[in-house]
């Protein structure tokens, strides 16, 4: 057994102190450190948080060396165990990080905890010192102050969260019960979110038979101040959401969102698993041109679920429809990368925007192309089946018999599925960079949906093709340039501020300017890498950046409504 004792001194300092027992029976041992965690592919190099390592055997110090960013190597011939100390700086809270402060302990053990290839499929205990008033938060087993873990892949997927202050309520779906625990809100809404919870957590397990753990943790952080994040976990995910006060108003919603999405992610990504990832390597990036897969399908369903359990009505469903809508036609970068080329490049630099048309998201291109599939598979099927069909075939063909997913196969179910070849599809739309307009119309239009657009409007996007962000001093810095547009035909370049526009200078009211001058040339005076130079814009007749939503049809037919009541049943 591995054992992990943690130690809380001095938290305004935010250094959780680490001394870990690695049994050893060679005669060099490589102690490791994860470099990134699941559920975030970049590299998250944590070794930068680590400072006082050293490395003891019965009370004598050893000498090592570093094997690698992340690694220490040791001579540990005649040895049967060692002693590994180390302290962690813990200082981001967010739903992937770790953080400690006199309110709580917070860890995701990827982050910080070590561990040996010779111990990797060992039990590991971790013992944390904490005040008795604390109460744990986490899908290990609990005893006291010692969590137990049966080898290090579960405890790396463990986050837990010790605070006095933990609020906890529970409810049961299909026997699995679900925890649901809230850390940084004084009071929680259970009557209206527990109701809820139920009601997706109903339809999911429904559509898949069953769950793939006996028990599954929330662990739900409440921030004083704007946040939306979330991470998955084998039996558990962390969420993080912000601010306090809005939690249970206009961000409620979003919680209902990263909530169903997080738990669909319990089947897909967790046991459904790309096979460049199965087992994860923690040592290295784990190349997968499945983005789309993982995340653009789990981003799909996690709303559609909330519709379909009734938690959302279709309203509601289309505002966050238009959203992944609006990201897409927004993003040049569809006429330059593929999806799956996106998910493989995550790795390059991470979540970043990265340089102009360059980058898509996994999350929207992936989440468009599940719809168009969903709706695909409906089509041939006679709607007797749709996308939750294939996942759930994926998860009892591969995640139960232990086998991880290639694109192969996961095209291979979508023609068993349909009965027709995907290898167009594939071409185009998944790697390739064919437009996805044209066939979401007829999606759309299958289900008695209409796709509209309409100039943005603001005048800047819609005139302009320019998309600023008001700067605190003034001036408005460009972020993003269309194509063709004035802006880009004036000569304008990312990152100029606009200082004024003929002659009046802008202080967060751009748009004003620009819609009051409407019939005049306009003639920028920008800012850029310290110069000040002036550019005047062409005048072009049409509208440049649109803003895009679904809507259902004023008289569906009668397939339109029988197709549709499928989809969201």
């Amino acid at each position: 057994m591995v054992q992990y004792r943690i130690k809380t001194d001095n938290p305004h300092q935010q250094f959780i102190q680490f001394e870990v027992v690695f049994p050893v029976s060679g005669d060099e041992t490589t102690v490791h450190l994860p470099r990134w965690r699941p559920g975030r592919y970049e590299l998250g190099n944590f070794a930068k948080n680590v400072r006082d390592f050293s490395i003891t055997s019965k009370g004598k110090k050893l000498s090592f060396q570093k094997d690698s960013s992340s690694s220490w190597k040791v001579n540990t011939a005649g040895l049967d165990e060692i002693v590994v100390k180390y302290n962690y700086y813990a200082t981001e809270l967010n739903a992937g990080s770790s953080f400690f402060s006199e309110e709580q302990l917070y860890v995701n053990p990827v982050n910080c905890f070590v561990y040996t290839d010779e111990t990797a499929n060992q039990e590991a205990e971790v013992e944390v010192q904490i005040p008795d008033t604390y109460e744990i938060a986490c899908q290990m087993r609990v005893e006291g102050h010692k969590m137990f873990a049966p080898n290090f892949d579960f405890l790396a997927d463990s986050p837990f969260i010790a605070s006095a202050n933990l609020k906890k309520e529970t409810y049961e779906v299909a026997g699995v019960q679900f925890y649901v625990w809230v850390q940084g809100m004084q009071e929680v809404n259970w009557g209206k979110l527990i109701p809820d919870f139920q009601k997706f957590t109903q339809k999911q397990i429904e559509k898949f038979v069953e769950f793939p753990v006996s028990e599954y943790h929330f662990l739900i952080q409440i921030l004083p101040y704007k946040a939306y994040h979330g991470v998955e976990h084998q039996a558990s995910t962390v969420i993080s959401l912000g601010p306090t006060y809005d939690v249970f108003g206009d961000l409620y919603k979003e919680l209902l969102g990263v909530s169903s999405h997080e738990l669909y992610h319990t089947w897909n990504v967790k046991a459904i698993r790309p096979i460049e990832m199965y087992p994860y390597n923690f040592k290295q990036e784990n190349y997968s041109k499945l983005g789309y897969l993982c995340e653009g399908v789990t981003t799909y369903m996690g709303d559609l679920f909330l519709l379909k359990s009734g938690v959302f009505n279709f309203e509601q469903y289309a505002l966050e429809f238009n959203v992944q809508l609006q990201r897409h036609f927004d993003n040049m970068a569809r006429f330059h990368t593929s999806v799956a080329d996106s998910s493989y490049d995550t790795w390059l630099d991470g979540y970043v925007p990265g340089i102009p048309g360059r980058k898509l998201s996994i999350y929207t291109e992936g989440c468009l192309l599940a719809f168009l599939s969903d709706v695909r598979i409906r089509q041939a099927t006679l709607n007797k089946y749709g996308l939750d069909e294939v996942m759930k075939r994926l998860y009892f063909e591969y995640a139960l018999k232990n086998k991880g997913v290639s694109e192969e196969d996961y095209f291979a179910e979508l023609e068993r599925i349909t009965g027709d070849s995907w290898s167009d599809w594939r071409r185009d739309y998944f790697e390739g960079k064919s437009a996805f307009e044209a066939p979401l119309v007829e999606a759309l239009e299958y289900l008695g949906l209409d796709l509209e657009h309409e100039p943005s409007a603001s005048y800047k996007e819609a005139k302009l093709g320019l998309k600023t962000l008001p700067l605190p001093n003034g001036g408005d810095q460009i972020m993003a340039i269309y194509p063709g547009s004035p802006s880009d035909m004036g000569a304008l370049m990312l990152e100029d501020i606009i200082v004024a526009v003929n002659g009046y200078r802008v202080q967060g009211d751009l748009d004003r300017w620009l819609t009051y001058l409407d019939d005049q040339p306009k003639t920028l005076l920008i800012q850029r890498k310290g110069e000040f130079l002036t550019r005047t814009l062409p005048v072009l007749n049409r509208t440049f950046y649109n803003t895009y939503k679904i809507a259902r049809v004023k008289d569906p037919n009668s397939a339109q409504k029988k197709a549709f009541e499928y989809w969201v049943k």
